[in-house]
């Protein structure tokens, strides 16, 4: 049966918001399979610079598009250093801490905020898979809740700072509001 021509087909993203995801994703892979080549730490994790381009992307287009291209992304990092022990570990540790990243675009007038935010949100989906998955690689005696708060916060802390800093920078250099 043929459709009619007045029906409206509207896009959930427009061309140039898909494009710009997708060379966003593109960036924030490449960057993030550099930083677990050259930045990983003596326990596991390491600072992930592909945060950047997830952050700015928030920043630039809002919450809807930052979270959409963080859980694409985070789907992306699996395929650099996977580690799945269960369905919802899956969940925990990769589209959803990276769609947290989004939350930055609640906070498009504050940046370094909208950083912070969005990695404590990565944060806390990282610490309650690893209090309830990974509690078993918890040192003999110590409590699961702080060993995957320290071990999540080894890496995430200083990526958050990372991050924050080089944000701050583009903020300041305008490139933020570039073409919006």
């Amino acid at each position: 049966m043929k459709q009619p021509n007045n029906i409206n087909r509207k896009s959930i993203f427009s061309t140039k918001i898909l494009a710009e995801i997708i060379i966003m994703v593109a960036l924030a892979g490449t960057l993030s399979l550099l930083s677990h080549s050259f930045f990983n730490l003596p326990q596991g994790g390491s600072i992930n610079l592909g945060m950047i381009p997830i952050f700015w992307l928030a920043l630039r287009r809002g919450p809807k598009i930052g979270i959409f291209a963080g859980a694409v992304f985070g789907v992306v990092d699996l395929t650099i250093e996977p580690f799945i022990v269960n369905p919802v570990q899956f969940i925990l540790d990769y589209p959803l801490p990276f769609a947290c990243l989004g939350l930055a675009g609640f906070f498009q007038k504050l940046p370094i905020i909208g950083v912070v935010v969005g990695g404590i949100g990565r944060f806390i989906s990282h610490f309650v898979s690893g209090v309830v998955y990974f509690a078993d690689y918890a040192p003999a005696g110590m409590s699961p809740i702080v060993y995957s708060a320290v071990y999540n916060g080894t890496y995430i802390i200083p990526s958050i700072i990372v991050c924050a800093l080089i944000i701050g920078i583009l903020q300041r250099s305008k490139v933020i509001n570039i073409y919006v």
